[in-house]
């Protein structure tokens, strides 16, 4: 494979300057602008072709200024090509407004609405939020789940009734890595992957890990999971810049996923970090 023939499938750019972020308040390494610029410093010496920006949680009212921005970036990157913006999903119908306006801004290939935080069960099964998910339909628009792992059986039932949509699921569903418990994430990601509209990335792994003290050793049997319920045709290489700089370098993360699918063919390492997010993003 050719190691710098890299598509990222997930990346967050933000500058608090231009827009507010509620959620870095608390997050005092992370309250700070990270742009471009950073990202492809930081990526050094692997080279990334191409990145999907993905929602960097924004104020809500903000998401189409978001994409503005990011557009605007990428006037000046011509790496970055595409986006997955924020909507509000749970206004049900009422988010076709939404998803109009982001429909007239050609990188937007996705939407994501973060569920891991909700706290009542059931959330995105109620009607409306399931009715604001089939919306994306007519836009072509896929959906990124962003859950922990217990949220999974909701998850499940979602998919179950949205077989028109095409999933993401971003981060493998964010196992207990540190805790080690492989149960009952593995059980649940194999019933998930049986539907073929989920795609799966490879993404936040170090962070759901012990972030100061992961080994590689520590993520493979995930990894390896994720691999043996989706193959190597649903599953794309994120890197989760810049939360992952919490846990690991760029070129660390990029060696550990290449370390750990090294026996596959060329063909199947290539896709997971390169074909893969280009044809699911349509890059």
């Amino acid at each position: 494979m050719n190691p710098t023939s890299i598509v990222d499938s997930h990346v967050h750019f933000w500058n608090p300057r231009r827009l507010r972020y509620p959620w870095l308040t608390a997050n005092t390494a992370l309250n700070r602008a990270f742009e471009p610029a950073d990202f492809f410093a930081q990526a050094l010496p692997v080279e990334v072709e191409k990145v999907v920006f993905v929602e960097a949680g924004r104020a809500p009212t903000q998401n189409i200024l978001e994409v503005d921005w990011v557009e605007d970036l990428a006037t000046r990157e011509s790496r970055i090509c595409g986006i997955v913006a924020h909507a509000t999903i749970e206004r049900g119908v009422g988010v076709r407004q939404e998803l109009e306006a982001l429909s007239r801004h050609r990188l937007v290939k996705g939407v994501r609405r973060i569920l891991q935080d909700e706290t009542d069960p059931g959330f995105c099964l109620e009607s409306v939020f399931i009715q604001g998910v089939k919306s994306l339909a007519k836009y072509g628009f896929s959906f990124d789940i962003c859950i922990y792992h217990y949220q999974l059986v909701d998850v499940l039932e979602l998919v179950r009734r949205c077989p028109e949509i095409t999933f993401v699921l971003d981060h493998i569903g964010k196992p207990d890595i540190r805790g080690r418990e492989l149960a009952p994430w593995m059980a649940q990601m194999k019933l998930l992957a049986a539907f073929p509209n989920v795609w799966c990335k490879l993404s936040g792994l170090v962070t759901e890990a012990d972030p100061a003290h992961w080994l590689p050793e520590d993520l493979r049997p995930y990894i390896q999971h994720v691999l043996d319920c989706f193959g190597y045709k649903r599953v794309m290489f994120g890197s989760d810049w810049p939360v992952a700089t919490l846990a690991t370098t760029y070129p660390r993360w990029v060696e550990t996923v290449r370390a750990a699918i090294s026996g596959a063919s060329d063909l199947d390492q290539s896709a997971v970090f390169h074909t893969n997010a280009t044809t699911c993003y349509r890059l």
